[in-house]
């Protein structure tokens, strides 16, 4: 069985452990994989950087994306993301603290499947990651590799 990843691109330190410690409060057991901006993110997914030779064929079961990453912007990775016939249809939360109506409508058009603003409130966040948390890793639907690649 594989094993279920998520992939928390998040360059915020206290963000970082805030998100942290409320899938651990959820009892989100999965493997937790952070990329600090938006090069390292798409380093781990392609197999690139400092990930080479890591195995693409393993992909995260969900990512949670900063918008406001050093590099490459939230934007910008979900673009390549959606670009690429190996990661077009991975599940792409943005959490984010972002207000802007903009970035909701540029978060949407560029592919996410969802857009979390994340509560200022510790309790209200973790409630948030635990819905985030049963939707995505729980009930939530995805295709079969072999059926998104064609064989």
């Amino acid at each position: 069985m594989k094993e279920r990843v998520i992939l928390l691109v998040e360059d915020n330190a206290d963000d970082e452990a805030l998100t942290m410690r409320a899938l651990s409060k959820n009892n989100i057991t999965n493997k937790i994989v952070v990329a600090r901006d938006g090069v390292e993110a798409l380093d781990y997914l392609f197999g690139t950087g400092k990930h080479a030779g890591r195995d693409t064929s393993m992909q995260p079961e969900l990512i949670l994306l900063d918008l406001k990453l050093p590099k490459l912007d939230g934007f910008e990775v979900l673009k390549k993301l959606r670009a690429d016939e190996r990661t077009r249809l991975l599940a792409v939360v943005i959490l984010t603290s972002s207000k802007e109506q903009q970035d909701i409508v540029n978060g949407y058009g560029f592919g996410a499947n969802s857009y979390v603003r994340k509560p200022v409130d510790f309790q209200q966040f973790v409630n948030a990651v635990l819905q985030l948390g049963l939707y995505w890793l729980v009930l939530n639907e995805k295709p079969e590799c072999d059926s998104v690649n064609g064989k």
